[in-house]
């Protein structure tokens, strides 16, 4: 226990100076979307799990992206060797529309999976916001800025972490987006034809 917990503060300071590079990476590959915990103020500590959230169509105005930390609750089963934290890309939507929603979280050996926005009313929230580890899709921006600190940001209505590198577009289109998020917020989530139900396969 005693070599476990000495070799902890190395790993967390990585970790935060990985924060400044994550965002950049990102955008080299053509990824981008959605919480951001430490920017807004979000009073949960995460679960530690892992959960996949999927749609053919994402649509949104007010974007914003810089890296994160986020934190589980102390000695949570799913710490391992991470010290209870997170690296993530937080991100932001204003306003956001999406087509075909899937969320799944694996239970061992089962899945909890929700669906909504199938037919032809879409999903649609304000204020979005998620933590992700992976993100893929076909991406288009307007007007996007590259570079900015992230306590400069302004397009999405949160500010992140001075001396953050984030970038920040008028608007995103993604097509066939895929996530791993750890943490999802909204002002207003609008879910129609909501499904809920275990299922052997995911997202």
């Amino acid at each position: 226990m005693e070599s476990g917990t000495s070799s902890r503060p190395g790993r967390v300071r990585a970790r935060r100076a990985a924060v400044l590079a994550v965002p950049a990476t990102l955008t080299l590959a053509g990824l981008a979307v959605l919480t951001a915990q430490g920017a807004l103020g979000v009073q949960f500590a995460i679960s530690g799990m892992p959960f996949t959230v999927t749609a053919t169509e994402l649509n949104g105005t007010g974007f914003e992206q810089f890296g994160g930390l986020d934190n589980m609750a102390p000695g949570s089963p799913n710490e391992g060797d991470t010290g209870g934290q997170v690296l993530v890309v937080t991100s932001v939507i204003k306003d956001a529309t999406l087509t075909r929603l899937c969320q799944s979280v694996d239970l061992g050996g089962v899945n909890l999976l929700i669906t909504a926005g199938s037919g032809a009313e879409k999903v649609t929230a304000s204020d979005l916001t998620t933590d992700s580890t992976e993100l893929s899709g076909d991406a288009a921006f307007s007007n996007i800025e590259i570079g900015n600190d992230a306590s400069t940001l302004t397009k999405g209505g949160v500010q992140g972490p001075k001396g953050v590198f984030s970038q920040q577009a008028d608007t995103v289109r993604i097509a066939d987006l895929r996530q791993t998020n750890y943490a999802t917020t909204a002002g207003v989530f609008k879910l129609p034809g909501l499904k809920l139900r275990f299922s052997e396969s995911g997202c």
